[in-house]
């Protein structure tokens, strides 16, 4: 008996076959490229676009720490100074004045920090000797709490240090004029327009205007001889 062997070819499938097996392939490569165009745009736009968005999060969640921490120092009070002088020819100036009780104050100059002292428990404070700068010194302080907090810088007061002399220029009275009997005597001049200046006929203190002029009547009984001195007021 003679076996007989079939032998199909594709062309033998019937028509829709080919058909299925045609969209078949195309879905296969169209999900293949759609595959490569989803990681493309994972690895190009979305996950930038998730990372940034975290870090838009996370600002936001550190955003009421920083406000709090700023409201916390503008709370802190800036000590109050006291300096009664705008000027002085001492080298060295001791800055005193109030503060938080039992907190820390910080001394600048010309925003340099100069020196630190402890308040008392009622608030006040003396600092050592700081040297002064010849010419202007801006001088301002800030409390600092027992945690590090800085308070603002308080408002800056203004101190001249010079070591040169004041000029000073008597037009009344003429030198070694005689005055008799108990009269008093007017002592006019001028010197340097400045608060930090002061002038002394005998034991009297004379009131120097602000342009620097003064014009003033001393007690009668003088002293046998009458001295006008002039220097600049030192501070305490």
């Amino acid at each position: 008996m003679k076996r007989y062997q079939s032998r199909y070819s594709s062309r033998s499938k019937p028509l829709s076959v080919r058909r299925l097996e045609k969209k078949g392939k195309r879905k296969f490569i169209f999900t293949i490229l759609l595959g490569f165009f989803l990681l493309y745009a994972l690895l190009t736009w979305i996950l930038p676009t998730l990372v940034g968005g975290l870090s838009v999060i996370n600002k936001f969640k550190d955003a009421p720490k920083a406000t709090s921490s700023i409201a916390n120092n503008a709370t802190l009070a800036p000590p109050i100074l006291s300096i009664p002088y705008e000027a002085t020819n001492t080298a060295t100036i001791s800055v005193k004045g109030y503060a938080a009780a039992s907190s820390t104050v910080e001394i600048y100059i010309d925003d340099e920090l100069k020196t630190d002292t402890k308040a008392g428990g009622d608030g006040s404070f003396s600092t050592s000797p700081i040297s002064l700068n010849i010419g202007t010194n801006n001088i301002s302080g800030k409390t600092v709490d027992e945690k590090g907090n800085k308070s603002p810088s308080s408002k800056p007061i203004r101190i001249i240090f010079t070591s040169d002399k004041p000029d000073l220029e008597i037009s009344s009275p003429s030198d070694n004029q005689t005055v008799s009997g108990d009269k008093k005597v007017t002592v006019s001049g001028t010197t340097n327009a400045d608060k930090g200046i002061n002038v002394t006929a005998g034991n009297t203190r004379l009131i120097v205007n602000s342009d620097g002029t003064f014009s003033q009547s001393t007690p009668p009984k003088l002293p046998e001889r009458l001295f006008i001195n002039h220097r600049w007021r030192p501070l305490p």
